[in-house]
């Protein structure tokens, strides 16, 4: 497997359109690293310079130690699963993982040894006789994994591969695909707008914003420990809940209905503006909670309920709590030691553990 370095790497179509702007990045042999963000923020094209399939404007681009900024694609070590499974589909399964081998020249021998591994390991073996239209696509997904497993590639690289499939099949891909990677111990670089597959498959998370990186880290350090604004509102479901407010004296915060606070202001000084942010399952409902509300909607999903509320995005709550109807005013209280706040620029003023 290899490692894969990105230092200052830029894109753009002319100066007049910037795409990405000076991205620097790690990413260790055998790791598995997911870019996120949203639609236009530029992860899909990172992921297609690494891969070759578009230009470097400038920086350097490092794959297992060797500079590759014009490495040919078929020379970088790399193998990509796109969004389309992209099968031949005149072609069986067989053919269609062992059509690189056999352009490369490979023997029988080793062509079908190849192809028999990449589908125990996939557990497609009885589907090798079949042609794509007679799978499901679950099965035409794990098809153009293990034409890309056969390759034997430095790099993995996925372009959110399970967009086409359906919310059962997704979970299931996910599973099968973090096992893949346990198994293969290979470096896999995984875009996706989806931040669930983000949280539950990488091992590191990237979050781009408008062509630029906003924070990296594990999925617990980025749920738990937001470096801005954007990250605390992108990652989580439901979304945190941001209240502005004011520091009124150091360690205590007033938010715009006049409820204060006693919170760890930081390096804030007296009479900065701030943002609160407290997500969903460290709000209970209480009568003598801080924050007033009104319910507007309430989502059942059997160990827990979702409250929506006008003045917030929404509490998560136990199935059992007593909660009035839509509606109804009700005060919630916030966790204290689990609240984020954050500058008028936007970036955190605290840190957990």
């Amino acid at each position: 497997m290899a490692s894969v370095s990105l230092s200052a790497i830029k894109k753009d179509y002319g100066a007049a359109h910037p795409i990405l702007h000076g991205i620097d990045l790690a990413i260790e042999d055998g790791e598995l690293v997911v870019f996120v963000g949203p639609s236009g923020c530029g992860k899909s094209t990172l992921l297609r310079m690494i891969a070759g399939l578009e230009s470097i404007s400038a920086g350097e681009l490092h794959i297992g130690g060797v500079r590759a900024n014009d490495v040919a694609p078929a020379q970088r070590g790399i193998a990509m699963v796109f969004q389309s499974y992209a099968l031949y589909p005149h072609m069986t399964v067989y053919e269609n993982m062992a059509f690189a081998l056999k352009l490369a020249g490979h023997s029988a021998a080793d062509v079908k040894e190849a192809v028999a591994r990449a589908a125990d390991i996939l557990q497609i073996t009885p589907l090798l006789a079949r042609r794509p239209k007679e799978l499901s696509g679950g099965q035409r997904q794990r098809v153009a994994i293990g034409r890309a497993i056969v390759r034997k590639p430095g790099v993995f690289l996925f372009d959110e591969p399970l967009s086409n499939l359906d919310a059962s099949l997704r979970v299931q891909m996910r599973v099968e695909i973090s096992r893949l990677h346990r198994q293969l111990g290979a470096t896999m670089i995984y875009v996706t707008h989806d931040q669930v597959e983000a949280m539950t498959l990488g091992q590191r998370i990237v979050v781009i914003n408008g062509g630029r990186i906003e924070q990296v880290g594990t999925p617990h350090e980025l749920y738990t420990r937001p470096a801005n604004l954007f990250v605390a509102g992108f990652l989580g479901t439901p979304k945190m809940n941001l209240m502005p407010g004011t520091v009124t004296q150091p360690g205590q915060v007033q938010l715009a209905d006049g409820a204060r606070l006693a919170l760890d202001t930081g390096s804030a000084q007296t009479g900065e503006s701030v943002t609160l942010g407290v997500r969903a399952e460290h709000l209970a409902v209480d009568p003598l909670g801080t924050i007033d509300a009104e319910v507007r909607h309430i989502e059942y999903l059997g160990d827990q309920n979702i409250v929506y509320t006008s003045e917030l995005n929404a509490a998560r709550v136990a199935a059992e709590a007593s909660i009035p109807p839509a509606g109804s005013r009700i005060r919630l209280a916030p966790t204290l030691s689990q609240c984020h706040l954050f500058d008028a620029a936007g970036r955190s003023l605290r840190t957990h553990k």
